[in-house]
């Protein structure tokens, strides 16, 4: 097992986000996390990059406890997220943004990286010298998760790729995101649009109120009467 969560726990003040929340990512792996907004889906990839503190519980990752491991570190191991709201450096140029994902890498030229995601997404080559701040949402969106690649992650943790997205943008992450799974990426992504992300997902999570309340394989888990009925308006 690549990632495993088992009893975390994590605070705002009093305010208790997570409570003893458990799952599992193999390698390879697409795992979907779903749930209503304030759920704890943001919070609990917040505390398994490291940006947020957990309060108990244990993390591990690839063998090793990373509960009290640094954020940096975490992203020299391996463990890389691409957060809520893209949060590029907007004045910055396309290009810039991705060697600026390079930073805390141990090893390989940014520059082939660069060619091979140019590659993978054609529209960051025609737009590398523009300010990431004046691309539209959806590829600010592959920018960000591009920028993620080049630290080159172990495990990707994708925080609501879709937020603020219109339909056919949505369509063309969930595109992309697909794509680096069959290249062997594995991925945690937690998203509120329930049906586009267990559609694609190996196996599902369901968070409700900071407690992991459901888990089952996405397929399952989408014709689930409760998930539908909750999550999926039907």
């Amino acid at each position: 097992m690549l990632l495993e969560i088992d009893g975390l726990n994590s605070h705002y003040g009093r305010i208790h986000a997570l409570k003893s929340a458990s799952l599992s990512v193999r390698e390879g792996e697409l795992v979907a996390l779903v749930g209503a907004n304030g759920a704890g889906k943001t919070t609990l990839l917040r505390t398994l990059s490291g940006v947020h503190p957990a309060s108990s519980g244990r993390i591990t990752f690839d063998g090793c406890d990373i509960t009290r491991m640094k954020a940096s570190r975490r992203v020299a191991e391996g463990v890389v997220q691409v957060p809520e709201g893209r949060q590029l450096f907007g004045p910055q140029s396309v290009e810039d943004n991705l060697r600026l994902g390079a930073y805390r890498r141990g090893s390989g030229k940014p520059d082939d990286d660069i060619e091979r995601l140019y590659e993978m997404f054609p529209v960051l080559k025609v737009k590398r010298d523009q300010p990431a701040g004046t691309l539209s949402g959806g590829q600010q969106q592959i920018v960000a998760l591009a920028r993620a690649l080049m630290a080159k992650p172990r495990l990707l943790l994708l925080d609501e790729p879709s937020m603020g997205l219109a339909p056919l943008l949505v369509a063309e992450i969930f595109d992309a995101v697909q794509l680096l799974k069959r290249e062997g990426t594995t991925i945690l992504l937690v998203e509120q649009n329930a049906h586009a992300a267990l559609a694609i997902a190996d196996r599902g999570y369901v968070i409700e109120t900071g407690e992991i309340v459901l888990s089952d394989s996405g397929a399952a888990l989408l014709s689930n009467e409760r998930v539908r009925q909750a999550y999926l308006g039907l």
